[in-house]
């Protein structure tokens, strides 16, 4: 016989954002139902955000996620208040070392534009110029550089790792169940969702289904019959040794596009390919060509000091890269007013757990948007099919 149960609010994804969702809906003092998170890989080994690089900043071009990134440094700085259980707070080892935008010449007013638009949003970044880079920086080799962009607080990395088992332990203390089992079907009646289908024959009754399915979002999305523009992007890391220390180092993204940061002693490095070389694909082989063909060359002509350096390691995760705008896509579909996504973060997903997770915890309780309005990336665009572009991609 087949098992039902019910639940307020189903989550399809125990991931970093998944498991936000929970831990903010079970501290909602809106929201008083019950909450259930299927994952189908508990031991998370090929988790998207297990294989993150962990970033965290403020530096987009849309006011909307430098509000997100904000919401989360917050939330990071803070994270032992939050998601600490019976007195035992996480480490994820926050480091605020910032992130550094390199920009040719021609790229200087366009990125004049952004610091405006982050300024007026409370993000504290600085500009400069080739000589003020070197300067501060000595270890740059400033050759076609027009201007840096440099978030002088609330940027840095951390353990990604941490930060989603910390979620989890938490909405599990709170009195959220996670399932181990894979969504093969949602039901539907109407204008919603009245249950989702587990491979084990398990039926959850619900009252509200979210999407934080990841890479795999567009195959929930069309168990409801519905599109969704996510696809699942193969990214390689390598880690790599190098003889000279870089002091101060952020994490800096080329004017090439590759981009490094320190990792203990170490550095990690990587690169997201050209369209033509991004296949969809679920394989998590290392791209070891890139690093040789590509990332190297870029390293050395930018950092002299890696003009000699040793790859010592390498792991390949997944984007849950939208292929609409690169942006995310969050809350309500206007067909299924009980379907909320919270999908198609490409890359950015880890970091802006925290204000997904609480938008959507104030959606379900309240039915709008309370600290931060995501109507920008909101499912109405893919409807119409009318991007919401963010510039500052990595």
């Amino acid at each position: 016989m087949t098992e039902a149960r019910t639940y307020d609010v189903v989550i399809v994804g125990g991931g970093a954002i998944g498991s936000s969702t929970a831990f903010f809906l079970a501290s909602e003092s809106g929201f008083r139902g019950t909450v259930a998170v299927v994952e189908r890989d508990p031991t998370y080994r090929t988790a998207s955000s297990a294989l993150s690089a962990s970033g965290i900043r403020q530096q987009y071009s849309t006011a909307v996620n430098v509000q997100i990134g904000r919401f989360g440094i917050d939330f990071l700085r803070n994270v032992g208040v939050h998601l600490a259980v019976n007195g035992e707070a996480p480490d994820i080892g926050l480091s605020e070392r910032g992130y550094l935008f390199l920009g040719g010449p021609e790229s200087e007013s366009v990125m004049r534009d952004i610091h405006a638009l982050q300024l007026a949003h409370g993000a504290r970044v600085e500009l400069l110029d080739p000589d003020a880079l070197t300067r501060r920086f000595p270890w740059i080799d400033a050759a076609g550089i027009g201007i840096g962009s440099l978030g002088i607080s609330g940027e840095g990395w951390f353990d990604g790792y941490a930060l989603l088992q910390a979620f989890r332990r938490k909405a599990r203390s709170l009195g959220v169940d996670f399932i181990h089992g894979t969504v093969v079907g949602l039901e539907r009646s109407g204008n919603r969702l009245t249950a989702a289908r587990l491979a084990d024959g398990t039926r959850l009754r619900c009252g509200h289904v979210v999407n934080a399915a990841g890479p795999r979002a567009r195959s929930v999305a069309e168990m409801a019959g519905l599109r969704l523009p996510v696809e699942a992007r193969c990214r390689s890391v390598f880690v790599f040794d190098c003889r000279q220390e870089l002091e101060a180092c952020p994490l800096v993204i080329d004017t090439s596009g590759v981009w490094f940061r320190p990792e203990g002693r170490q550095f990690i490095t990587g690169l997201s390919p050209p369209e033509e070389r991004d296949p969809e694909t679920f394989d998590l082989e290392v791209d070891h060509a890139q690093f040789e063909n590509d990332i190297w060359p870029a390293l050395a002509a930018r950092v002299p000091a890696f003009a000699s350096v040793k790859v010592v390691g390498s792991w390949a995760g997944l984007y849950e890269y939208n292929t609409l705008d690169q942006n995310g896509i969050v809350g309500p579909h206007p067909e299924l007013p009980n379907l909320l996504f919270a999908n198609g973060f490409s890359g950015h997903g880890l970091q802006q757990s925290p204000a997904v997770g609480h938008g959507i915890a104030e959606w379900i309780a309240h039915g709008a948007w309370r600290t931060i309005d995501f109507t920008p990336l909101s499912v109405e665009r893919i409807v119409a099919n009318r991007p919401y572009s963010e510039r500052n991609i990595v």
